[in-house]
């Protein structure tokens, strides 16, 4: 694991692995023991998207693994045809330990894997999101114990999130369900795509949320139109109305169901407010996690840990986890 461009560049033992580096880490941070594994390293973010939660999660991530932050935006870094996407990911691989980028193109981050000198991360694509599936995962194990058999319902766009999610579910043996309006569907080459590398993944799409979402372990949305999509939104709104997850969805769903969004929500269009609010809503704590998984993805990715490895500190003194 070189880089982490995109859900399907893991293996399932590596996506595997960080869930579990993420829950090792998680647990030393709530009990207060919070080593300094990155001491010393530089992370470097390159947006051309707004964001909260990918930004901010790094960043955090970074500075509570005692390392340093480098925000850019794609001006700044020079990617508005100030120089080639080469130059800069070769200049700013020689100044930093790992990039982050969030981009409308696959494509650039891409380009700056093969030139950078450094791990790269996808933060965000208009194609993938593998750190929001590795997250949701993470958070899904927490709130609803071992993956294996679990179902994930997924209520909504056939967007970068629902690929990612699909795939990450093959990984670690998850069902997953995708409930979309006709034109809005993901791609079946994608499922005969991970079929493919995962013949027992469990995967189908349908047209009715309610047949989607009864007896999910949980039910997920995204918003109906992404960044980029701005001027569509009139026409996803009507194309998606009946695919709002609200109580009567839910009550489909089961009391077991859990509700996860990867937010930002546009509460009263693909979600209701009573649902986020709800006793079975896990958002905040899923969007909490980005952080968690963000540092193991970064100590993952800066010490070349292997899947089953403990992680080591510094001044090799202590052992995380010990």
């Amino acid at each position: 694991m070189q880089h982490l461009t995109t859900m399907a560049s893991l293996e399932p033992v590596h996506t595997a692995a960080l869930l579990a580096l993420a829950e090792q880490i998680k647990s030393e941070w709530r009990n207060g023991d919070r080593l300094p594994l990155l001491a010393g390293h530089v992370l470097t973010q390159v947006f051309e998207k707004p964001s909260l939660r990918t930004r901010v999660s790094f960043e955090a991530a970074m500075q509570q693994l005692g390392g340093s932050s480098i925000f850019l935006s794609a001006a700044d870094a020079g990617l508005n045809g100030r120089e080639s996407v080469a130059d800069v990911a070769r200049v700013l691989g020689g100044y930093s330990d790992v990039i982050v980028l969030r981009t409308f193109r696959q494509d650039l981050i891409d380009e700056f894997a093969r030139f950078a000198s450094c791990p790269v991360v996808n933060g965000l694509s208009d194609d993938d999101h593998p750190c929001q599936a590795l997250t949701d995962l993470f958070t899904m194990r927490e709130a609803c114990g071992p993956l294996e058999g679990l179902t994930l319902a997924y209520v909504g766009d056939g967007n970068n999130v629902a690929r990612s999610l699909a795939i990450a579910c093959a990984h670690l043996g998850v069902a997953f369900r995708i409930a979309a309006p006709e034109g809005y569907q993901l791609d079946p080459k994608l499922f005969a795509e991970i079929q493919a590398r995962i013949p027992a993944a469990d995967l189908a799409a349908v047209d009715d949320p309610h047949a989607a979402v009864k007896g999910a372990n949980v039910v997920y949305t995204d918003v109906w139109a992404s960044m980029g999509q701005e001027s569509e939104k009139d026409v996803r709104a009507k194309a998606f109305k009946a695919y709002q997850v609200n109580a009567s969805l839910m009550k489909t769903a089961g009391k077991q169901a859990k509700f996860m969004h990867c937010l930002p929500a546009r509460r009263g269009l693909e979600v209701t407010d009573d649902v986020m609010e709800s006793p079975q809503s896990i958002v905040f704590q899923q969007a909490e996690n980005r952080m968690h998984v963000a540092k193991a993805v970064l100590v993952r990715l800066i010490q070349g840990v292997e899947p089953g490895t403990r992680v080591v500190s510094p001044d090799h003194r202590r052992v995380a986890g010990t």
